[in-house]
């Protein structure tokens, strides 16, 4: 599974002149129909509690394509958001998942291929793949389910503010890497960036092809 994880700050780079819950929605849109595109993937999208509010109230089911799973969080119990979404992925039958900041609606999908694949097969296998974010934390992270005990202890300690997920700490990658019992359980493809303030806007490729509804938004200025 693919998962594209809503948190309450998604809409933190909306530039001015751009109502921040349109600015939302239009994320989120474009990385489920990215999702959506990926072959041999169940797609789905992952809300935090209270993501929806900041979407202007919207139903993130009504932003995604038909046959999406859409799994909605609880309050925090004391888990990591990640630790509960992949508990509701694996819930779910995934036997692998990836899960994806919504803010990084132009993420390239065969960047999404490589972390599974860097899971690796056989008796080659990691636990964790990651994708590094520009500026710290992560973009993606994809791991095997259930989750390596190593792994569920750490993620499921680091209970965020406000639910921002695991993806925002900044030295995310190297707590993985210190967590793991043996080097190569952890492993990292190339990274992206992430929308996350006003100036990552300018890290957006007009020439790379989807997020048009990120596109469209940013080009009419419209709230």
């Amino acid at each position: 599974m693919a998962a594209v994880l809503v948190t309450s700050a998604i809409g933190a780079a909306a530039p001015p002149g751009v109502d921040p819950g349109a600015f939302g929605r239009a994320l989120v849109e474009d990385s489920c129909d990215l999702v959506a595109g990926l072959e041999l993937v169940v797609p789905a999208v992952v809300v935090s509690d209270g993501a929806e509010k900041e979407l202007g109230g919207q139903d993130v089911g009504d932003l995604v394509w038909p046959g999406t799973q859409v799994v909605r969080l609880a309050p925090a119990d004391g888990h990591g958001v990640i630790a509960q979404t992949l508990h509701a992925l694996a819930a779910l039958g995934a036997g692998q998942a990836a899960v994806l900041a919504a803010d990084a609606p132009d993420l390239p999908p065969l960047l999404i291929g490589k972390l599974f694949r860097a899971l690796g097969g056989g008796d080659r296998q990691a636990d964790v793949a990651i994708c590094p974010a520009e500026g710290g934390g992560l973009v993606a992270l994809a791991a095997r389910l259930p989750m390596a005990e190593w792994f569920r202890g750490l993620v499921s300690a680091m209970d965020e503010p406000d639910a921002r997920a695991e993806l925002d700490v900044a030295d995310m990658p190297s707590l993985l890497r210190r967590a793991a019992p043996r080097r190569g359980l952890v492993q990292a493809v190339p990274g992206w960036h992430r929308l996350r303030s006003v100036e990552d806007l300018s890290r957006l490729d007009p020439g790379l092809e989807g997020w048009q509804a990120t596109r469209g938004l940013l080009r009419s200025g419209d709230q």
